[in-house]
């Protein structure tokens, strides 16, 4: 398995995304509460002014993690080689510890603005790790591949996690472990959360996100990013932390923002979930490597 980049991120460690609406909030925090932040790049690469010296202020105090939101490592539109090279000189500027993108396509002969379902193929397996390398050949380092929500599985011919898995050994890359989306895909697609997540190179796992979504109905999730998370989600993270050991993890919040009081809550409750499986080692070692 290739080398993850150099990680300045604590294994067990909680972040938050910094979101413009949001810049306010996070420079008046002490530096204790949070131990990273993430940022799309895309949304940060061309500005200047004030922002970028408000950005600059905050790149200082915390790590600064990149989860990308049009690379379209899926899509058939010639890979965008110009955003991977900026993404590439973002990382050096900022000595960003990882970088990560969605599993998706999001682009044909323009940008979709969303999220688009692969199929889970083995062509498509071959197709997505050929680019896959491609993006990690020009950063010098590997990426991470975040399982994605989705709500339709167009050609499906193997599993998800049986994709994944095999996306992330053709490609030698890194996975970012979104456990809300498990929770949401093992709903609306009715699969045991468990065994899917039993199912990928748990080995390759080095970052995850949490985050709240919405109840269409009781057979329907829509992820959102927009509201709390809830308790079989916070579950769900104590299931994975067991096979994982305490993976430094994101609180991601996109929109809906309450008082950053109650954000800080959620990321001090990621640090419990954290601690309370350090206590235990052993045990999380013994159920990865099983």
């Amino acid at each position: 398995m290739r080398q993850l980049m150099p990680n300045s991120l604590k294994p067990a460690s909680a972040g938050l995304g910094l979101r413009r609406a949001l810049m306010g909030a996070f420079q008046s925090l002490s530096g204790d509460e949070l131990d990273f932040v993430e940022v799309a790049p895309e949304n940060w690469l061309k500005l200047g002014g004030r922002f970028r010296r408000d950005f600059d202020e905050i790149a200082e105090r915390y790590p600064v993690t990149l989860h990308g939101l049009s690379l379209n490592i899926g899509g058939f539109a010639p890979l965008d080689t110009d955003l991977v090279t900026a993404v590439r000189d973002f990382i050096d500027r900022y000595q960003c510890p990882l970088y990560s993108e969605h599993l998706t396509y999001c682009g044909d002969e323009g940008h979709l603005y969303d999220l688009m379902p692969i199929p889970f193929t083995e062509e498509a397996v071959r197709h997505v790790a050929e680019r896959v390398k491609q993006v990690q050949d020009i950063l010098g380092r590997p990426m991470l591949l975040e399982n994605a929500s989705y709500y339709a599985a167009p050609g499906q011919q193997m599993s998800e996690s049986d994709f994944i898995a095999a996306v992330a050994r053709e490609s030698d890359c890194g996975l970012l472990l979104d456990v809300n989306n498990v929770y949401v895909n093992s709903i609306n697609h009715r699969y045991d959360p468990l065994g899917f997540i039993d199912g990928l190179p748990l080995e390759r796992v080095s970052y995850l996100h949490i985050a709240g979504h919405y109840e269409e109905a009781e057979d329907l999730r829509v992820d959102t990013h927009g509201s709390d998370v809830i308790d079989p989600v916070w579950t769900l993270l104590d299931e994975v932390y067991q096979r994982c050991g305490p993976v430094p993890t994101l609180l991601e919040r996109d929109f809906n923002f309450p008082p950053m009081s109650e954000l800080l809550a959620e990321v001090a409750q990621i640090r419990v979930a954290q601690a309370r499986v350090a206590s235990a080692p052993t045990r999380a070692k013994q159920v990865r490597a099983g």
